[in-house]
């Protein structure tokens, strides 16, 4: 089997600032520090980004990259269950949250916190990532929709889930315990159950025939 090719010295520069953002924050985290982590000189950083506004753009940039690799598409192996899919999600982010001991969070809710105020351009890639999660979990509901009301708008209700996600991690994180961000999870779970149960009542209600089958 061949090896695969080893990351380009951009790569390394990027993965080492995201890590670095991430863990100590934009401000706080000195191109000194980024070069020494990523095994970079000076020249070959300055080679790809100007300065460190536009390394924190070709962070926000890459992250838009990894969203599915990374995030997406291991809960989309672990089930075909749109609904379920919802779940697994909000428990990676929950596990991953209690088990650096609350440190660090949501990398992109963090940046938003930081640096959304006064620079244009890194507020920008903030929202299309916000949007491209909601995004893929629109698509995860839109798979389940004949399990939920006719009237659900979806596109709203993944905001939804963004938002229990980004609020139940700031408070755990605030409270330094997991129980915000659980209760937050079960109380969408709860939600969703009654939607499910309504959806079946409609269904009931209409001689057993999906949404897609009225006239």
């Amino acid at each position: 089997m061949t090896a695969p090719d080893p990351p380009s010295s951009r790569d390394r520069i990027l993965e080492a600032a995201r890590r670095l953002f991430h863990e100590q924050g934009f401000h706080a985290t000195g191109i000194s520090t980024i070069l020494r982590e990523s095994s970079a000189n000076s020249g070959t950083l300055y080679h790809y980004f100007d300065n460190k506004d536009a390394l924190l753009v070709g962070v926000l940039e890459y992250y838009t990259r990894l969203l599915h690799p990374a995030v997406m598409g291991p809960v989309e192996q672990a089930t075909g269950d749109g609904i379920e899919r919802v779940f697994i999600l909000l428990q990676n982010y929950r596990d991953g949250l209690a088990s650096l001991d609350f440190r660090m969070g949501c990398p992109i809710g963090n940046l938003a916190l930081e640096v959304a105020d006064d620079h244009a351009a890194a507020r920008d890639l903030i929202v299309r990532n916000f949007e491209n999660w909601a995004a893929n979990v629109h698509a995860w509901l839109e798979s389940a929709r004949d399990r939920l009301p006719f009237s659900t708008d979806l596109a709203a209700m993944s905001r939804f889930i963004l938002t229990v996600m980004e609020g139940g991690m700031m408070q755990a994180r605030a409270a330094r315990d997991i129980a915000p961000m659980d209760q937050s999870i079960a109380h969408l779970r709860a939600y969703f159950d009654l939607l499910q149960t309504q959806a079946a009542a409609e269904r009931t209600a209409r001689g057993g025939n999906s949404p897609g089958d009225r006239s």
